[in-house]
C-alpha cells in the first residue's frame, strides 16, 4: 500500500468517525427528555405539610420494582388540582389528620412498564401481598391494569389520611414475608394511614370505597376522605378508595410522558 493510499485511509476513516459523532449529537439532541407543560407543579411548592410516600419510586408495589419514569420521589400536578388539594388539607388539619400521596402525575411510559409487567405471567413476585385473590391473567378484563392512565392528565392521585401526630413509616424491605392488603392493619405492611379496610393498590373488589363490607371506623376513614376532597371538586374512582380526580382537568384527553422529577418541571427559556 503506497504512503498516498494509506493517507487517503487515514482521512476517511477520520471523516467517518466525525460523521458518527455528529450523527449521535443529533440523535441525543432529538431524544432530550420531554418537560412539563407550565401550570404543572410540585405539591410541595404549593403544600409542604402533605405527606409524600410515592410508591412507584420504590419497590412497594405490586410490580415489585421501581417503575419507569419515577426519577425522584416527588409528587407532580396541574396546579388547579394542587391547590385544591392545598385546601383539602387545611380543612383535615383543622379535624386532627394529614393527607399523604402515594401517587400523582404518572407518565405514560410508566404506564407502559405496568403493562409489559401484566403481560409477564411468569412474574407474580408480589402476589401475595397485591393481588392474593386475582388470577393475574384476568387484570385486564378486571380493570386493573389499562392502557391508559388519568394520571398521566395530571390531575389524578393516590392518597389516604394519616392520623396526628403522623408516625415514620419504615422502609418495605425487598424480599421480606408478604401479607395479604386485606388482611387486618395490624398484620398487613405497616403503614401509618389510617384503617381504610385495605392497604394502598390493592387489586380486591374490598378496595371499592362504599364495599358493603367495609363498615365502622374503617367506612368512616374512607367517609371522611371522599366527603372532604368532594366538596372541593374532586371525583371519587369507585373501585379504589385512594383514587382522585379533580375535575375540571386542565388537560382532559393529553397523556404525558415526561418523567417524575424537578428537572422536567424548570421550563427553557
Amino acid at each position: 500500500m503506497t504512503r498516498l493510499s494509506m493517507a487517503v485511509r487515514s482521512l476517511v476513516t477520520v471523516l467517518a468517525a466525525l460523521l458518527a459523532v455528529t450523527a449521535a449529537s443529533a440523535t441525543a439532541r432529538a431524544t432530550t427528555e420531554p418537560k412539563a407543560p407550565s401550570d404543572f407543579v410540585a405539591l410541595r411548592s404549593v403544600d409542604p405539610t402533605i405527606i409524600q410516600e410515592i410508591r412507584y419510586f420504590t419497590p412497594h408495589n405490586f410490580v415489585g420494582e421501581r417503575i419507569d419514569g419515577y426519577r425522584q420521589p416527588l409528587c407532580i400536578l396541574t396546579r388547579p388540582a394542587a391547590e385544591a388539594l392545598h385546601q383539602a388539607q387545611r380543612r383535615l388539619l383543622g379535624q386532627g389528620y394529614t393527607l399523604k400521596v402515594y401517587d400523582c402525575y404518572r407518565p405514560q411510559r410508566s404506564v407502559d412498564h405496568f403493562v409489559r409487567w401484566a403481560k409477564d405471567l411468569e412474574d407474580q413476585a408480589m402476589k401475595a401481598e397485591f393481588y392474593p385473590n386475582v388470577d393475574k391473567t384476568r387484570l385486564f378484563e378486571d380493570g386493573y391494569i389499562a392502557e391508559k392512565s388519568g394520571h398521566s392528565r395530571g390531575s389524578t392521585m393516590d392518597l389516604t389520611l394519616v392520623k396526628l401526630p403522623a408516625l415514620p413509616t419504615r422502609p418495605y424491605v425487598p424480599g421480606e414475608p408478604l401479607v395479604p392488603c386485606f388482611a387486618p392493619q395490624g398484620e398487613r405492611f405497616p403503614d401509618n394511614s389510617v384503617d381504610m379496610g385495605t392497604g394502598y393498590d390493592c387489586f380486591d373488589t374490598l378496595s371499592h370505597t362504599l364495599d358493603p363490607r367495609i363498615q365502622g371506623q374503617q367506612r368512616a376513614n374512607r367517609l371522611l376522605l371522599k366527603d372532604t376532597l368532594e366538596g372541593l371538586g374532586f371525583v371519587n374512582l369507585a373501585e379504589e378508595w385512594w383514587h382522585f380526580t379533580y375535575k375540571p382537568e386542565l388537560y382532559p384527553d393529553t397523556y404525558f410522558d415526561f418523567p417524575v422529577s424537578m428537572k422536567s418541571l424548570i421550563q427553557s427559556h
